[in-house]
């Protein structure tokens, strides 16, 4: 409670002092409105649904397309730890495109599907399957060997010592690298919504790119401060707790 409150107190003279500077002309009023114009507009945009709508409409499409690159990354990364061959083929392509700008699949994108949802998606998953690849990979490989090497004196062979042995026991670095293939599938959709303008819905990313161009700086930073305000919930909701019951679980908490 006491960290929330410290949290709240925090950001609370944080936007006293940054509408202070504002009024008193240190930034331009025009290119960086005070907080209570960026409240006006956030809470305009929620009473005639368009803050909802849009955040619904993003939610979906980065729910589908992370889906997707777990499907697609979880077992290419138990593949790739498993057998050498992949680790010298497709792990290097994997470590090359992770480190690929989520924008650079944008053209690629456009090209292939046109302005579409499948553009979108397909964005999304090449921002999160490398990342989870990896992620796999690296958390069956930090798994000590001993685990491995006990459970075969008690009997244990094979497929049995990886999906009873291995794959528990590499199942919080596997969360970590799920955590991190959502913080890229978000900046991929952000990138995605910004260049891509389809008429089946228009996301935050949409409302950021037409804040832009109608030079309205309250809405821009307003849903900037929605869109990493999604991301903190994700990972304080969803992952961080999972993250400290595995932790725990196999005695990795740092104490």
């Amino acid at each position: 409670m006491k960290r929330w409150l410290s949290a709240a107190a925090f950001f609370t003279i944080l936007a006293a002092v940054w509408e202070i500077l504002v009024q008193i002309g240190v930034w331009p009023h025009v290119l960086i409105p005070p907080p209570s114009e960026v409240v006006r507009y956030l809470v305009r945009a929620v009473s005639d649904h368009t803050l909802l709508d849009s955040s619904h409409i993003t939610l979906r499409r980065l729910v589908l397309g992370y889906s997707a690159g777990l499907v697609i990354g979880l077992p290419l990364g138990l593949l790739n730890a498993r057998f050498k061959v992949l680790q010298d083929t497709l792990g290097l392509v994997a470590l090359g495109l992770q480190t690929l700008p989520s924008v650079c699949w944008v053209p690629l994108a456009l090209l292939w599907f046109g302005q579409t949802e499948h553009a979108m998606f397909f964005i999304v998953i090449m921002g999160t399957v490398w990342s989870v690849m990896l992620a796999t990979d690296t958390g069956v490989r930090n798994v000590p060997p001993l685990y491995a090497r006990a459970a075969q004196t008690m009997g244990s062979r094979g497929l049995h010592t990886w999906l009873k042995v291995i794959l528990p026991a590499s199942l919080p670095f596997i969360v970590s690298g799920m955590k991190q293939g959502w913080a890229f599938a978000w900046r991929s959709l952000m990138a995605a919504e910004i260049y891509v303008t389809i008429l089946t819905g228009f996301g935050l990313g949409h409302l950021l790119h037409y804040g832009r161009e109608l030079h309205a700086m309250d809405q821009v930073i307003g849903i900037m401060l929605v869109i990493i305000g999604i991301g903190l919930l994700a990972d304080k909701i969803l992952f961080s707790p999972i993250e400290r019951f595995l932790h725990r679980r196999w005695g990795t908490a740092r104490h």
